[in-house]
């Protein structure tokens, strides 16, 4: 027997299963011819690589054969093709029994499916992953509306207060909810419903109730092993509280657990969260919800140190257990790739919703848009990205187990790298260090404290004698502050003093204390050396205590020197700086490329980018849209003060820059009223069915091209519509009231 070309390399116990096997298989079909040889070469290419599919075509030969001669295995995936299939199945489903045993042949039969059009490289990566996703999506759907159903027979449709039904949500966490699931992998679930009350039966269940026996039916449903296996295994840890919590939360209770006792790791697992199963509109809701607790409206460089610890215990518990060859979690894995997207993610999110995706690939894809990493880069993640996890659906196609360790004995090392392209394990396992390589220098350079910053801190000892002893002995403080050469020491140790005891800082937490400790000590070296240092260290406290309480800010600055130092520096050249950041704190973000803020954009370069900034905002969210707005003008006024301070710009220029400003901001809020009023009444007709004009004239220092930073506008609005005229839409106006 041949397999395919290559198995004269084949190891010998494998060539002797396949050829076992084979011949079972051909007793297991009599009233049918044996398959033609080319298929008899693809059933063999596919088993060689996978003992699930072997065992399962030998238990289900009909799948196979129904599959082949059907040509199923040469279409592409579609959720709607499986959808169907689905429910056609359940639809006979009479009892709970009935019910397991459908979803387990389900589950095995798509899986053969998944795996022949990978295995045969008829399927890409992301249809692999796609299509696992669906079916479990599918298979978890179709189970909840069955118990569900089933349930309220017994126990009445569970309703809110007002007599509107309640359905259970369940969210997919993880690979499952970002829609790459792996193979065999398990699925994280949290299950919610939206509103408390109590079913309508003749014995009513309170609501929490009824849906925490759904859900241990549901995962039971799901979870038990029997004599046709199990669907999936379900972990559930995710949820508030974990194990230790409800199984089950309405709405309301949710949102206050994520905002009284959300943690770190809570916002990085709820980055992928995605109903999958149930009321899944309300489920999306309930998300929105919940939008602010992942995603900040400022830029969250705190995320860098949590990710960092997160990715240190991995690590550390990876080397204890031997896993130092873990495609998940090994140096250079899949988990160091994810950290990287879900960091650009958690930090810039709030800004840029285009981030807020659930899937890595296209989060690369956004990031490599921003040029925070380099093509290359991007390049290097996407392929590393790409191989590890084909590697790792392969390893459990093998076995459909839920394995991420290379194998250690022959016949599974040559099923892997046959499977992905090699035929000798050293040439496969020099292709997966060189990615896992490029992995680690990515995440190394993000994540460890640049060299810059050991650096100072390597300087501070002054810096961190003189914060350790603030607030606690004022002589040693004015002592350690004269001998580093503090131009004034007394005005710098109350500076200090008033600072350390304010209410902001007292207040702050543990971990707020502790980046607030990191932090000072670098600020002091630098101040120390630089003009007024005690004047700049004034000004400067008081714009950190506008900040202490978003403790982000302070990670921010220490996780950048190179930013603290430009910090300095305009708040050492500009008081105005510094109270205008003390009122915007925002706007730090603008320190962290001093090209970009030392070179104002001209007129035309402000449209384009208010443009592309406000086109990462729902147009129907006002206050997201006016935020956007008053952001933009904010750091526009920012870059021309800077510029204007650091003398990379000409005086006679700083008026015009904004001016521009300005005119930029004034006309897209002209066109944003315009357009609003459009639509509820429709355009203003003048003469002749003509559109009628409007202009805004500017006046003053604005109509002059004179416009300083704390400029207001003088502004005419004229419009050339005449007599009785009106708007031409269904809810029709005067052109007077219109304009």
């Amino acid at each position: 027997m041949s397999a395919d070309p290559e198995s004269r390399e084949m190891p010998e116990p494998l060539k002797d299963q396949l050829n076992a096997q084979w011949q079972e298989f051909l007793t297991r079909i009599p009233d049918r011819e044996a398959p033609a040889e080319t298929d008899k070469s693809r059933i063999l290419r596919v088993w060689q690589y996978s003992d699930f599919a072997m065992q399962t075509s030998l238990c289900h030969p009909g799948w196979l054969l129904e599959n082949l001669d059907n040509r199923h295995f040469s279409q592409p995936h579609a959720r709607e093709r499986l959808a169907r299939h689905v429910r056609d199945v359940l639809s006979q489903v009479q009892s709970e029994a009935d019910l397991l045993r459908c979803l387990r042949q389900l589950r095995h039969q798509e899986m053969l499916r998944i795996l022949w059009r990978d295995i045969s490289g008829e399927a890409a990566l992301e249809e692999t992953l796609a299509a696992t996703s669906d079916l479990a999506d599918l298979l978890v759907d179709a189970a909840l509306d069955w118990l569900y159903h089933d349930a309220c027979k017994t126990a009445g449709v569970p309703r809110n207060s007002e007599g509107a039904p309640q359905r259970l949500v369940v969210f997919g966490m993880g690979k499952l909810g970002g829609r790459e699931l792996n193979f065999s992998s398990d699925i994280d679930l949290i299950f919610a419903w939206p509103e408390p009350g109590q079913t309508d039966g003749d014995r009513p269940l309170d609501n929490a109730q009824f849906f925490t026996r759904l859900g241990q039916r549901l995962i039971r449903a799901l979870d038990q092993a029997t004599a046709d296996g199990f669907v999936y295994r379900v972990d559930m840890r995710l949820r508030p509280f974990g194990d230790s919590g409800a199984l089950v939360m309405h709405f309301d209770a949710m949102e206050q657990y994520y905002e009284v006792h959300g943690r770190e790791w809570e916002r990085y697992a709820l980055v992928k969260a995605r109903p999958v199963a149930g009321n899944t509109a309300a489920g999306e809701l309930l998300l929105e919800r919940l939008r602010g607790f992942v995603y900040r409206r400022y830029l969250d460089y705190g995320v860098i140190e949590s990710l960092r610890q997160m990715q240190a215990m991995i690590a550390r518990q990876a080397a204890a257990r031997g896993k130092e060859n873990d495609l998940k979690v090994g140096p250079g894995g899949i988990r160091e790739i994810e950290f990287i997207a879900q960091m650009f993610q958690l930090i810039h999110g709030g800004r840029n919703r285009h981030l807020q995706c659930r899937s890595l690939l296209p989060a690369l894809a956004v990031i490599r848009g921003q040029d925070w990493l380099t093509n290359d880069d991007i390049d290097a993640l996407e392929a590393a990205y790409q191989f590890l996890r084909r590697a790792e659906n392969h390893l459990q196609m093998q076995y459909d187990r839920q394995v991420h360790a290379l194998p250690d004995n022959d016949v599974d090392r040559w099923r892997l790298m046959q499977s992905m392209g090699y035929t000798r394990w050293e040439d496969f396992f020099a292709a997966l260090d060189g990615h896992r390589e490029n992995v680690q220098r990515i995440f190394q350079d993000l994540f460890q404290a640049s060299a810059s910053g050991g650096e100072v801190q390597a300087e501070s000892v002054t810096g961190e004698k003189i914060w350790r002893a603030a607030g606690q002995d004022d002589a040693i403080v004015r002592e350690l502050l004269t001998a580093a050469g503090m131009d004034d020491p007394d005005m710098a140790q109350r500076a200090l003093r008033d600072f350390i005891n304010g209410r902001n800082v007292r207040m702050l937490s543990e971990q707020g204390r502790q980046r607030l400790d990191k932090l000072m000590p670098l600020v002091l070296a630098e101040i120390i050396r630089g003009e007024h240092a005690a004047r700049t260290l004034t000004q400067l406290l008081g714009f950190f205590d506008s900040i202490a309480r978003r403790t982000a800010y302070l990670a921010f600055l220490t996780e950048r020197p190179q930013t603290l130092d430009l910090l300095i520096r305009l708040c050492e050249a500009s008081d105005w700086i510094t109270a205008y950041l003390t009122r915007h704190p925002m706007l730090l973000d603008e320190l962290l490329d001093p090209q970009t803020l030392f070179s104002p954009p001209d007129r035309a370069g402000l449209a384009r980018e208010l443009d592309e900034a406000l086109r990462q905002i729902d147009s129907d969210d006002q206050e997201a849209w006016l935020n956007q707005l008053r952001h933009f003008k904010q750091t526009q006024v920012l870059r021309v003060a800077a510029a204007d301070i650091m003398d990379a710009l000409p005086l006679m220029q700083v008026s015009d820059h904004l001016t521009w400003i300005a005119e930029v901001v004034l006309d897209k809020v002209r066109e944003y009223a315009w357009r609003e009023l459009v639509v509820k009444h429709g355009e203003p007709v003048g003469g002749e069915g003509q559109p009628a004009g409007f202009v805004i004239i500017g006046y003053g220092k604005l109509g002059g091209l004179e416009m300083g930073y704390g400029s207001d506008l003088d502004l005419v609005f004229l419009h050339d519509a005449k007599g009785e005229q009106s708007t031409n839409g269904e809810r029709s106006i005067a052109n007077a009231r219109f304009f």
